[in-house]
């Protein structure tokens, strides 16, 4: 498949290319709009066409099912059966945004707030323990926290964070998420 639509770009032939095009990308670009940026970029699409035609190593195949409440789990297929990937026993992983999203709830909804304070960007946790959340969160903050991850878990099914380097946002009802990246781990910085 990879090869066909390469040779389809190399050769200008937009519309088979753009029918090996998944059904989210073609809903993203229409088939005149992709004729027209295969018709005025011809030496980017060429670079493109050669770098897909270009030997690689064995490539991976992965596949994304989420459930109905946002849950994601990532699955990869290796030797032709398809396997639970590495990232799905780490129910609190940090290592994209939407991970920490998930985590961040699954953390808060379970009470484990000493889980919530690896969410807690450095400049945020002076002070602040386990204890301190806890008292805020099931006290005066109860009802606002609890807005929160019901307005995330809404969203999260139908949303993706936007990422610009090391930060991204996510909105959800008429609040953003805001997360930052500290050495390679996606934290919550704000939930205005």
């Amino acid at each position: 498949m990879l090869r066909s639509y390469s040779v389809a770009l190399q050769e200008g032939r937009a519309d088979d290319a753009y029918r090996m095009l998944s059904e989210e990308a073609r809903r993203g670009i229409s088939l005149e709009a992709f004729r027209r940026m295969v018709k005025d970029n011809p030496a980017e699409v060429q670079e493109i066409a050669r770098a897909l035609a270009r030997p690689t190593a064995t490539p991976v195949v992965t596949a994304t099912v989420t459930s109905s409440n946002g849950q994601e789990l990532q699955l990869v297929l290796e030797n032709g059966r398809w396997k639970v990937e590495a990232t799905a026993i780490d129910l609190y992983a940090q290592d994209t945004p939407r991970h920490a999203i998930q985590g961040f709830i699954r953390a808060v909804e379970r009470k484990r707030y000493d889980i919530v304070l690896k969410y807690v960007p450095d400049s945020h946790k002076e002070g602040l323990d386990a204890a301190k959340l806890k008292a805020a969160w099931e006290g005066n903050d109860k009802d606002e926290i609890q807005q929160v991850i019901a307005g995330l878990k809404q969203a999260l099914p139908s949303s993706s964070p936007e990422e610009t380097g090391d930060r991204a946002t996510m909105a959800y009802g008429d609040r953003t998420i805001q997360l930052v990246r500290e050495r390679g781990l996606w934290k919550i910085e704000d939930f205005d």
